[in-house]
């Protein structure tokens, strides 16, 4: 077990720097073809902090640990609420003044919902990953088309951000398709490790791979997002931090239980629909009432935040 152990640690570790890398390269990328420092925000750099979900669940669900997979998406959509905005909102309250963020929201909880009748049957098939992988189009368009809207000094917060980030260039750099194909093989490799590392200790402690998906592996693979919104948070830039983690929420739904499900269609035990999705989609209900108080989370609503996390995860153990 101290071997398993050991590998997952190894796993996460190689697995952040492999998303970091990721991120690096492919928001420079689009920077320097001409994507707007706003939409690289809310597409690329969420996409890019929910590569070690997608990763991770891919490698589970051709591996035959379909329970591994779902744990993971519903426990980094947890982590993401509770523990990333709490953490970041007691760092530094933070004020979303992006239009965008606002419409996001309502999509997040719907996706969410959507896995209900998706998943009623007891799988998600590749139908149904087609379905979400669709839901992605529509909602990378639905971003494209919204930032037009946006504040000019919205716009020049993400701007900034990225300049900051080292990641907006105006020429296309080899060093940021080798950041990317560098990233993309650690992420593989870290996801691999993660994996067998994960379901040598569910067999060796007796525990449901559900449960090692949803706590340790998720916080895991919810790393990159948390090093996102609290560099955000610190620079007084906390549209980009609630940006990132209710994209990566978008994400985590439609392409990679998508994706995961199209590669292998994905059995979905009843105790998920009743408990762990549950739980998620009151933690999304959850941020609204919080949010819509003057679009601001408080230092004491992130501690509630952070204690409802604590509190579902430990429940749901």
């Amino acid at each position: 077990m101290i071997g398993d152990v050991v590998l997952l640690i190894c796993g996460i570790g190689v697995l952040y720097y492999g998303a970091e890398w990721l991120v690096r390269g492919a928001a420079r990328l689009a920077a320097s073809l001409g994507v707007s420092p706003i939409v690289v925000g809310l597409t690329v750099v969420s996409f890019g902090t929910s590569a070690p979900e997608l990763v991770v669940c891919t490698v589970a669900a051709l591996g035959g640990s379909p329970d591994l997979a779902i744990g993971n998406v519903m426990g980094s959509n947890l982590a993401n609420i509770g523990l990333i905005l709490g953490v970041t909102a007691l760092v530094r309250p933070l004020d979303v003044r992006v239009r965008v963020v606002w419409r996001e929201m309502p999509l997040m909880l719907l996706l969410t919902l959507a896995l209900y009748p998706l998943a009623w049957d007891g799988v998600l098939s590749r139908g149904d990953g087609v379905l979400l992988l669709f839901a992605l189009v529509a909602y990378l368009i639905f971003v494209f088309y919204s930032v037009e809207d946006e504040a000019p000094e919205i716009l020049g917060e993400y701007e900034e951000f990225m300049k900051e980030s080292d990641r907006t260039t105006s020429l296309v750099s080899g060093t940021d398709v080798l950041w990317v194909i560098a990233g993309s093989a650690c992420l593989v490799l870290g996801g691999i490790c993660i994996v067998a590392g994960a379901v040598g200790i569910a067999s060796s402690l007796g525990i449901s791979e559900v449960v090692i998906g949803l706590t340790v592996v998720a916080v895991g693979t919810s790393l990159p997002e948390l090093a996102t919104s609290l560099v955000a948070a610190l620079r007084s830039e906390a549209d980009i931090a609630v940006g990132n983690v209710i994209g990566s929420n978008i994400f985590n739904v439609a392409a990679i239980l998508g994706t995961a499900s199209v590669v292998s269609p994905l059995s979905i035990p009843s105790h998920v629909l009743t408990r762990e999705l549950a739980v998620v989609v009151a933690m999304s209900l959850l941020l609204f009432p919080i949010l819509r108080t003057r679009w601001r989370i408080r230092r004491w609503e992130g501690a509630l935040l952070l204690a409802c996390y604590v509190g579902a995860v430990t429940w749901l153990l």
